[in-house]
């Protein structure tokens, strides 16, 4: 199949498929990494929004 798309590609096409493969690998790639994260990684990552102060924080605020 990918054969009759390479048969008859003209100067300009060969841009639009060089595209498609970078963003197929990209996509492969990222989804490859989100499947690999680590749930205590995720988790951690989740959290650190919800944090108002850590103990560094903390200590600069104390008089």
């Amino acid at each position: 199949m990918f054969k009759q798309f390479t048969e008859h590609i003209s100067g300009n096409q060969v841009y639009l498929l060089f595209s498609l493969f970078i963003f197929l690998v990209f996509f492969i790639v990222v989804t490859l990494l989100l499947l690999r994260l680590r749930k205590q990684h995720v988790d951690y990552m989740s959290d650190i929004p919800l944090q108002d102060c850590t103990e560094e924080n903390i200590n600069l605020l104390e008089p």
